[in-house]
C-alpha cells in the first residue's frame, strides 16, 4: 500500500477511484452521497446515485464496481452515523477481492472515515494494510484542503 498526498481525480484516467459511501437510499432509491469524494463523484457523474442506490437496495451495503472507473467503499451505514472501523475493514477486504477478480493494477482510495468522518488515520491505517498490496494507493488531500 502506498500513501500519497494530492487530488484523487488526477488519477482517474489510469486508476480505479474508490469513493467512500454509506448504505442509505432515498425514497426514490438513489444513494445518498455526503461531502468529500463521494459528493465530488456525484457532481461528475449524475447517474451515480441511481446506480449505487439500485445495488444497495438489491444487495446491501458493499463494495461495488459502479462503472466509469468508480468503485464504492462503504465506511458507514447512514450519512448521519459515525464511520464504522469494522465496515471499513470489511470494505478493504471486498475491494481487494474485486481488484483480484477484475485484474485492476491501480486503485486509489481516500483515507476512509478520516475526512468528514472524524476517524484518525493512525487508527484506520492498520485496517487497510492487511488487505491492500502495492496496487493500492491511499491518498490524502494537502493540509490546506482540510476543514
Amino acid at each position: 500500500m502506498q500513501e500519497i498526498t494530492g487530488d484523487i481525480w488526477d488519477y482517474r484516467a489510469r486508476a480505479i477511484i474508490a469513493i467512500t459511501t454509506n448504505g442509505s437510499v432515498t425514497q426514490e432509491g438513489r444513494a445518498i452521497f455526503g461531502n468529500g469524494v463521494a459528493g465530488q463523484a456525484s457532481d461528475r457523474f449524475p447517474w451515480l446515485a441511481a446506480r449505487l442506490g439500485e445495488l444497495l437496495g438489491t444487495h446491501g451495503n458493499h463494495v461495488y464496481d459502479l462503472g466509469s472507473g468508480i468503485v464504492s467503499f462503504p465506511v458507514e451505514e447512514t450519512p448521519w452515523s459515525q464511520p464504522d472501523p469494522r465496515l471499513i475493514a470489511r470494505s478493504a477486504g471486498e475491494l481487494r477481492m474485486l481488484a483480484d477478480l477484475m485484474g485492476w493494477t491501480e486503485v486509489v482510495v481516500p483515507r476512509p472515515g478520516c475526512g468528514g468522518g472524524g476517524l484518525q488515520w493512525r487508527e484506520v491505517r492498520p485496517l487497510l494494510t492487511c488487505c491492500f498490496d502495492d496496487r493500492f494507493t491511499v491518498i490524502s488531500f494537502p493540509q490546506s484542503h482540510h476543514n
